[in-house]
C-alpha cells in the first residue's frame, strides 16, 4: 500500500499495530488499512470494542483531572498511543499550565504525531521506548529533562498491560518504577479483563491481537489489584473503569461492558 506522508519511514504498514488499532476504535486517522482490518475483525468478534476504548478514555480524563486537583504536577504515561483529543498534557495543563507531561510509547506513529503535537509545547515532550524497559525509560534525557523524581509523580499505565505477557514479569517493571517514586506520587493503572465475558469472545479476541506484535494478555480483578503493591489504592479501588468516579450515576450504568478495569493508588512515606 501507499506509504503516507506523515508514516515514518522504519515501520511495516502491513503489519497491524495495537496503538493504531486504537486510535482507529477512537475515531482517529493515523492507522492503516492493516489496522483497520485486523481493527474490523475486533470489532465482528466484540462488537463493544470502540466504547470500550472510548470508556477506558474517559477514565483517563476523570482522572488526570482528579489528580490536578490533588495537586500533582508531573505526569509520566507510558504506552500513550496515538493522541486524540483529550489527552493528559491538554486536560492537565488547562487547569495548571506548568504541569508538565512526558509521553512514552513505543509505535513509531504514535511518537511522530505526539511530536508533531506537542511542537512548541515547553512543558510536554515524547520519547519512544517500550514499557518492559523501565530503567531506560527513568533514565532517558527527555524524561529527566521535565520529570524531577524527587517530587510527586503520577505514572500512568492506561490500556497498556494486556499487551504485556507474564513471562515478561510486568510486576517487576512496576516495582522498578515504584522505586523511583517519592512519596505521594500515583499509579493509575488500566487494563482488560474477562470477568464478566464469555470465554468465546475472549478466544475471537485472542485470535485477532496474534495478528499483531502484541498478543493480548486478559487479567482478572485480582491480578490487577496485585500490581499496585506498594500503593494504598484510591476509593473506589479497582473497579470497571464507567464507576471510577462517576461524573454522574448514569454514566456508571451497565459498567461491566467497558470490560476495562481501572484504579488509581497513592505512595504513601
Amino acid at each position: 500500500m501507499q506509504r503516507p506522508d506523515w508514516a515514518p519511514d522504519d515501520i511495516d504498514v502491513e503489519r497491524p499495530s495495537v496503538a493504531r488499532m486504537y486510535d482507529y476504535y477512537l475515531g482517529g486517522s493515523h492507522n492503516f488499512a492493516a489496522d483497520r482490518v485486523a481493527a474490523r475483525a475486533m470489532v465482528e468478534a466484540v462488537p463493544d470494542a470502540p466504547l470500550m476504548a472510548q470508556a477506558n478514555r474517559a477514565f483517563l480524563r476523570r482522572v488526570v483531572q482528579h489528580l490536578i486537583d490533588a495537586g500533582i504536577r508531573q505526569f509520566l504515561d507510558i504506552g500513550s498511543g496515538i493522541p486524540t483529543v483529550g489527552n493528559v498534557h491538554e486536560i492537565a495543563q488547562r487547569a495548571a499550565p506548568e504541569a508538565r507531561v512526558v509521553y512514552v510509547d513505543v509505535d513509531p506513529v504514535a511518537v511522530a504525531h505526539s511530536q508533531e503535537i506537542l511542537a512548541g509545547n515547553r512543558n510536554a515532550t515524547v520519547v519512544r521506548e517500550d514499557l518492559r524497559r523501565p530503567e531506560a525509560i527513568l533514565t532517558h534525557p527527555e524524561v529527566t529533562r521535565l520529570i524531577d523524581f524527587s517530587q510527586p509523580v503520577a505514572v500512568m499505565v492506561v490500556a497498556v498491560l494486556h499487551f504485556i505477557p507474564h513471562s515478561d514479569h510486568p510486576e517487576q517493571t512496576l516495582r522498578t518504577l515504584r522505586a523511583a517514586l517519592a512519596p505521594g506520587s500515583y499509579l493509575v493503572l488500566s487494563q482488560a479483563s474477562d470477568d464478566t465475558r464469555g470465554g468465546a469472545e475472549r478466544v475471537e479476541a485472542e485470535r485477532v491481537y496474534r495478528r499483531t506484535d502484541n498478543p493480548l494478555c486478559i487479567r482478572s480483578r485480582a491480578e490487577l489489584t496485585e500490581f499496585f503493591d506498594g500503593f494504598t489504592l484510591v476509593d473506589p479501588g479497582v473497579v470497571w473503569v464507567p464507576q471510577w468516579r462517576p461524573e454522574t450515576p448514569e454514566s456508571a450504568e451497565d459498567a461491566e461492558q467497558a470490560v476495562f478495569l481501572g484504579g488509581v493508588g497513592r505512595l504513601d512515606g
